[in-house]
């Protein structure tokens, strides 16, 4: 058998922070951390759906620890607001869950394109700011979702906020191989030191963020023929959740590793995650940086100490 949920260890006395957790992938990241033992922090961005997570999550775990937080990755005023509210205190997992998908074009608060300025610029300011915290952690993590979808697209330096071009799959794509970027320069950045950099995919897994785009762009066939094909094809929250659990609490996870459940994302015979293929273009040294410095001067978050 391969690893299951229940290979999680004990997590007592570990904190986790994850984004996004108020549904899907997220909320049953919080719930089996929690249901472990870890003191789970759920960063939400609405107030009444992180709550109502909230609520579930202890109704399903009585005796959780697990407290709501507010976080608009699209704002990085608010990202700023989590991180000083942090003041500091130890953080073992930080998992950078939270995203779009596919939405129409839109702006975030501070101007960027709205899907690479969430799915890959809140999280890279928000990890930078919280990184003294996870270096203060006997052996930290860093776990950020990608997609398999990351293979439609790599980065383009010169048009990072497609100003010039915008198709909203083509974005995605470019945000998804801009985390498998991310997480390559950080576990770089940190060798030598106790926090792991691990990046996940969750197959084809059920839910809201297919009908999220649609939604957006007001069109009722496309929401629900996506719902259809969440019926017939897609994986339970459950399957596409395990690998970024595996990432976050496993033994000897590997610095820049990509984890994936089974074939398109359900399970096989063996099942459990597993390593999975990614572009080549997300091993790339040089890019990674000069996608990395870009980061920094768009975001105003320069990583403490590490170069």
């Amino acid at each position: 058998m391969g690893w299951t949920v229940r290979d999680i260890p004990d997590l007592k006395t570990r904190t986790a922070v994850v984004t996004g957790a108020n549904s899907g992938l997220g909320y049953v990241t919080a719930l089996e951390l929690a249901r472990r033992g870890a003191h789970v922090v759920l960063a939400c961005r609405d107030q009444r759906r992180g709550q109502a997570a909230l609520d579930r999550l202890l109704g399903e775990v009585p005796e959780a620890e697990a407290e709501l937080r507010l976080l608009d990755l699209a704002d990085l005023a608010s990202v700023r607001t989590f991180a000083g509210d942090w003041g500091g205190r130890r953080l073992d997992i930080l998992v950078n869950n939270a995203g779009l998908m596919a939405i129409p074009r839109s702006r975030t608060a501070d101007g960027f394109e709205t899907q690479f300025g969430v799915n890959h610029l809140g999280h890279f300011a928000l990890t930078g700011l919280l990184l003294e915290s996870l270096l203060a952690a006997p052996a930290g993590r860093v776990v950020t979702v990608s997609s398999m979808l990351h293979w439609m697209a790599n980065i383009d330096l010169r048009d990072l906020n497609a100003e010039r071009k915008y198709g909203r799959w083509l974005a995605y794509g470019r945000s998804k191989t801009a985390n498998l970027l991310f997480t390559h320069e950080l576990a770089r950045r940190l060798r030598g030191t106790t926090v792991v950099a691990a990046a996940v995919h969750p197959g084809y897994a059920r839910t809201e963020l297919q009908a999220k785009g649609p939604r957006m762009a007001g069109s009722a066939l496309q929401e629900r023929a996506a719902a259809l094909l969440n019926r017939l094809m897609a994986s339970p929250p459950e399957v596409g959740a395990a690998p970024t659990l595996f990432a976050a609490t496993a033994p000897d996870v590997a610095p820049d590793s990509f984890t994936g459940p089974g074939i398109l994302g359900r399970r096989t015979p063996r099942g459990g995650p597993g390593a999975s293929r990614r572009a080549p273009w997300t091993r790339d040294d040089a890019i990674a940086e000069r996608l990395w410095h870009a980061s920094e001067e768009l975001t105003g978050v320069r990583y403490p100490g590490r170069a």
